[in-house]
């Protein structure tokens, strides 16, 4: 399994080299290529796009936090292709910030899942959430103008950025008011159904708004695993407040989720009612 992650991180780096062209919008930066994640003893680049306005207004923006930061914004750095999260907002000009997160390379297995696994190793997923809650979500929130209340707060990813973006929602719903449920790979989590009945409670978590999204030519369990855990919400949450896509032609891609991101980031904006 390791000859196969170090395969893939090698075909990453192979993209990078051989792409002549950055694709990222001007609103893009990076604020660090070495942002320490202490509670991992690691680091790792951090993206941001800003509004394009952003620099001759003085309004406070929500932020929206996604997982596997590579994919986000540039053909360069991504691997089979972008989502395009920094065209998309060019295009419909939300007023909202994107932190985007790399994924671990190596350690992502790990740093998104926060339960062992025989097959992958140590779950290192509460240590990670803990760099985002403890970490990067205050030292943006000390240097952008951003509104930090739960219900401006957004985190978001695909496969298993999905599944560690459903567990920040679980654990932290004082921090995570909007949860993006991108393919999530539920099946490395088999207890989680058990695990949200026992969490779930409606004086922490029916604030939330929780938006699923998952394509019927992904792997046969895709859907129903998906719907097994949005049934473990339905008690909890007004049903305005989750939100279940299913595309009949989606697979498990970064273009059919590319597909997907307009909806879910006007959804992600929008005032609960």
């Amino acid at each position: 399994m390791r000859s196969l992650l170090l395969g893939a991180i090698g075909l990453v780096s192979s993209i990078q080299t051989n792409a002549q062209f950055s694709t990222a919008s001007s609103q893009v930066q990076i604020i660090d290529t070495a942002f320490p994640i202490k509670s991992l003893g690691r680091e790792r680049r951090i993206w941001i796009y800003l509004p394009a306005d952003y620099t001759s207004s003085r309004q406070r923006y929500p932020v929206l936090y996604m997982q596997d930061g590579q994919n986000l914004f540039d053909a360069v750095t991504s691997f089979a292709g972008e989502w395009g999260v920094d065209e998309e907002l060019d295009r419909s000009r939300l007023p909202l910030i994107v932190v985007g997160i790399d994924n671990g390379g190596v350690h992502r297995m790990n740093e998104y899942n926060p339960m062992d696994h025989e097959r992958f190793g140590k779950g290192e997923g509460r240590a990670y959430l803990e760099f985002l809650v403890k970490e990067l979500k205050p030292y943006i929130d000390q240097h952008y103008r951003t509104k930090k209340q739960a219900k401006y707060t957004g985190i978001a990813g695909a496969s298993m950025g999905g599944l560690i973006a459903y567990y920040a929602g679980l654990w932290y719903p004082q921090e995570f008011g909007k949860i993006g449920v991108f393919s999530p790979s539920f099946w490395i989590s088999p207890g989680l159904e058990q695990l949200s009945v026992a969490t779930l409670r409606k004086r922490r978590h029916a604030r939330q708004q929780y938006y699923f999204y998952a394509g019927k030519k992904e792997s046969p369990g895709m859907v129903s695993d998906m719907e097994k855990i949005m049934a473990t919400l339905e008690p909890i949450l007004p049903p305005s407040s989750l939100v279940k896509r299913i595309s009949p032609v989606g697979e498990h891609t970064e273009a059919a989720w590319r597909s997907e991101l307009p909806r879910y980031l006007s959804w992600n904006l929008e005032k609960k009612k």
